[in-house]
């Protein structure tokens, strides 16, 4: 005999509560036995799936983390590994390498980083049958939103990416850039700062850099200009010239600073008065104004000994060198510098007339 269970549940006011036996309870509970029994090896496939695929993603971005970082100790690495290497062949300063190859493998991670695990992310939604065309379509419209309104950021990251990439200047060199010029004492991929002349530091957008002038890079020249009489002997200034530059050769440490022969190009100018020759020499980057300053100052202590003048600039006149009187040059007194004059008296205006008494 079937034991009716009353429900605690009212199905409306003043109604008899409906009879719920016991055998509704056992097949309702087979009915959920039955979808679970369906279903628990969907859930399983699901669950290894998304366990799959969150630890493939883990361990290819550690090992392309790690190929990374072995690439870039490669290229730190001296000797004939770093100079056989695309990138390691064009450096040459160790310290500038390894700045340079640390940049580029923070970047290179840090792009390996986002598209393993925003491809894992994607992979784990599609396997709980999620539409992504709607997610990827908002993603779209939102990234051109941003790339509209943050244009200025990601013009300034291209351009630093591919200015440590192409090894356009580095920490220490002293660069034109333009905007601004000075010594790098900071490279980064959206800002570079320079340190001025006057102690000054400036902060440039890379973006914003249209030239680069790389004062510090391969070799500079250093270029003087002497300038002596026409009736010198162009002989003797060339020796003079010649034993000045090999003097400076031998002493340190301008020979190191010294990367060729100190020449004497020639004459640059002829004037009535004066001739211009010329002096170069190729130098160290950066040394070029040090050396000019040293060999004008060994010209002049080597023309003073060999008598030859340096002339330049407006000419100098003395007085009591030619005896002339220094108020021969000056004019007679005006005649209108006296009041009482008769010129001063026909050129001043009449004075008012009274009017007449009567």
């Amino acid at each position: 005999m079937e034991v009716p269970v009353v429900s605690p549940v009212l199905t409306a006011a003043g109604s008899s509560p409906d009879p719920v036996t016991f055998q509704d309870a056992q097949e309702s509970a087979t009915d959920a036995a039955g979808w679970v029994r369906e279903n628990w090896s969907d859930w399983l496939g699901v669950g290894l799936r998304i366990v799959m695929i969150v630890v493939i993603a883990l361990v290819l971005r550690q090992v392309v983390r790690r190929t990374i970082t072995r690439f870039i100790a490669r290229m730190n690495r001296p000797g004939e590994n770093a100079a056989t290497t695309a990138l390691g062949g064009l450096l040459v300063n160790a310290e500038r390498r390894r700045q340079r190859s640390e940049a580029i493998g923070s970047v290179l991670r840090s792009v390996a980083s986002f598209l393993i695990l925003g491809t894992a992310a994607l992979m784990v939604l599609s396997t709980f049958k999620i539409n992504l065309a709607p997610l990827l379509a908002s993603a779209g419209v939102a990234g051109v939103a941003i790339g509209f309104g943050a244009r200025n950021l990601v013009t300034d990251f291209l351009s630093g990416v591919f200015m440590i990439l192409e090894d356009q200047y580095g920490v220490g060199d002293t660069i034109d850039a333009g905007v601004a010029s000075g010594e790098v004492i900071e490279v980064g991929l959206r800002v570079t700062k320079l340190r001025g002349d006057n102690g000054e530091i400036w902060y440039i957008r890379n973006g914003e850099v249209k030239r680069i002038g790389n004062l510090s890079q391969g070799w500079a020249t250093a270029g003087v200009d002497v300038t002596v009489k026409a009736d010198e002997d162009l002989d003797k200034v060339k020796a003079t010239l010649a034993s000045v530059a090999e003097a400076m050769s031998k002493e340190e440490p301008w020979s190191e600073r010294l990367w060729g022969p100190v020449e004497t190009l020639g004459l640059d100018s002829v004037l009535l008065d004066s001739m211009v020759v010329r002096v170069a020499a190729r130098t160290m980057p950066g040394q070029a104004v040090a050396v000019e300053r040293e060999l004008r100052w060994r010209i002049k202590h080597a023309f003073d000994k060999e008598g030859i003048s340096i002339v330049g600039g407006m000419p100098v006149s003395s007085p009591a060198a030619d005896g002339s009187d220094p108020e021969a040059g000056v004019a007679a007194p005006s005649a209108y510098a006296s009041a009482t004059s008769p010129q001063s008296l026909n050129a001043s205006p009449l004075p008012p007339q009274t009017p007449l008494q009567k």
